[in-house]
């Protein structure tokens, strides 16, 4: 734990002098540590105190088993001796955890190393993954496979290690012949994105011939019709509208409101709304900021649409002036 919480010149330097065999060891463990998912930021700062006051944790900085087998290996003990090492640390950390090679391949390998596989090998894979990349794996799976591979997965505790093995070892066998191989999946678009192009379209259209086509898309579904006269104009297309636009909308919202909004905003979109108000209100807003505790999600998000508001009723009058793009 100690040594995954320094980089790989610092770490080489505290195992210089130490025998090959203990060196082997202590890479297996870092192996182990990285591939079980399970990292505890909270035990390696206790380590880390333990040896040593001075020293804090920085998992961000922190070394990866790749970087410890390939750079601090290769520093100690050379390229032939370390590649030993390697094969030897792959073999242990393959029979104690079979999916090790599984957690680090991408999320586009994994889905098309899936492909053809059975809903419960499926299953286990997306068990043994972290939350967020066994969720992108599993929206990237066709849907009839997604809900057979969630089906089994309530199951999958009545396996037994030998079949986990097999699984494993059948999607492993995939990835490696995937290896050398570029593979990017098209990803489906998004509703909203989808819905956010053709506002794009409709919003360079005469606002007669706007209408005309929205109240077509309305007799078919209100709700999209909705959704999309509201992307027409959103919060990140500010830095696009004109100044004299922007300060009328602005003119009504309130600096504490403005504040909210801002928080979390890219530098452009700040520079777009501070130059479009008063030094009067710029004070207002540096004072408000100064005072504002961290604010909700969803506070920040009602404040934009706050700003945004004035903004799509100028576009719905054909009054709201746009820069070129």
């Amino acid at each position: 734990m100690l040594l995954i919480s320094l980089d790989a010149e610092t770490a080489a330097k505290l195992l210089e002098g130490l025998p090959a065999d203990d060196i082997q060891k202590i890479a297996v463990e870092v192996a182990q540590i990285d591939a079980s998912g399970q990292r505890s930021t909270k035990e390696e700062a206790n380590v880390t105190r333990e040896f040593s006051n001075l020293l804090q944790v920085n998992q961000d900085q922190g070394l990866t088993t790749r970087s410890f087998l390939d750079d601090m290996l290769v520093n100690i003990l050379g390229k032939s001796k370390a590649e030993q090492i390697q094969a030897h640390v792959r073999k242990v950390t393959e029979r104690k955890d079979p999916f090790v090679d599984i957690r680090s391949a991408g999320t586009d390998e994994l889905v098309v190393a899936l492909e053809g596989q059975h809903p419960q090998t499926i299953g286990m894979v997306l068990s043994e993954l972290e939350t967020n990349k066994g969720q992108e794996v599993l929206s990237l799976l066709k849907e009839d496979v997604r809900l057979k591979a969630v089906g089994r997965m309530i199951n999958l505790g009545s396996l037994g290690g030998e079949v986990k093995r097999r699984m494993a070892g059948m999607v492993s066998e995939r990835l490696k012949r995937l290896e050398g191989t570029e593979v990017v999946l098209e990803r489906p678009e998004k509703q909203e994105e989808t819905l956010r192009k053709l506002a794009l379209v409709l919003g360079g259209l005469e606002n007669e011939l706007r209408d005309q086509l929205l109240n077509e898309v309305k007799e078919h579904d209100e709700e999209i019709a909705s959704t999309v006269r509201k992307l027409m104009v959103t919060w990140e297309d500010i830095p696009r509208v004109a100044d004299r636009s922007l300060q009328e909308a602005l003119r009504a919202v309130e600096a504490g409101k403005l504040a909210v909004a801002l928080y979390g905003a890219n530098e452009e979109m700040v520079q777009k709304i501070r130059s479009n108000i008063s030094e009067r209100v710029q004070a207002m807003l540096d004072e408000e900021t100064s005072l504002m505790q961290e604010p909700l999600e969803k506070e920040v998000l009602d404040a934009r649409e706050e700003i945004v508001a004035p903004l799509r009723s100028a576009n719905e009058e054909g009054t709201l002036r746009m820069l070129s793009r």
